[in-house]
């Protein structure tokens, strides 16, 4: 998309002798640090102005890296957990006691049906399966 959209903001330019302005939603890093070559610019594309660009980006590549960050931190918190507390502690933890019982929902017994386990009682389950249950053995 930045490629084409260079190439027909520079084409009339180059062709008339004059410079040409192309408005970008979010340039490459290689402009914005001048180290860019390739076939639009010929290693002479620059973001202008260049000290005035923001460089907290909110484009498709930030959203990934923000995603990212995120189950990275969502994944060391569980191994965290899972390191600092008993299979007991967890299940407790994960299904409890509500109103006298325990109840598995929906997504936990789909959990269950991957580990093998056909069980709809958490009362039911041995300490191994429950064990199999909390730890998610990354």
């Amino acid at each position: 998309k930045q490629w084409y959209q260079r190439r027909v903001a520079i084409t009339p330019g180059a062709h008339l002798g004059t410079p040409t302005v192309a408005c970008i939603r979010q340039p490459s890093m290689g402009p914005t640090f001048g180290i860019k070559g390739g076939v639009v610019g010929g290693g002479y594309s620059q973001v202008i102005p260049m000290d005035e660009f923001n460089m907290h980006l909110t484009g498709d590549i930030h959203a990934i890296a923000s995603a990212h960050n995120l189950v990275a931190a969502a994944i060391d918190t569980r191994i965290f957990h899972e390191n600092t507390q008993s299979d007991k502690a967890l299940f407790n933890r994960l299904c409890p006691v509500r109103k006298g019982r325990r109840e598995f929902i929906p997504l936990m017994m789909r959990r269950l049906a991957k580990l093998g386990i056909d069980k709809s009682d958490p009362d039911d389950l041995t300490e191994d399966e429950k064990s199999a249950f909390v730890r998610l053995d990354i």
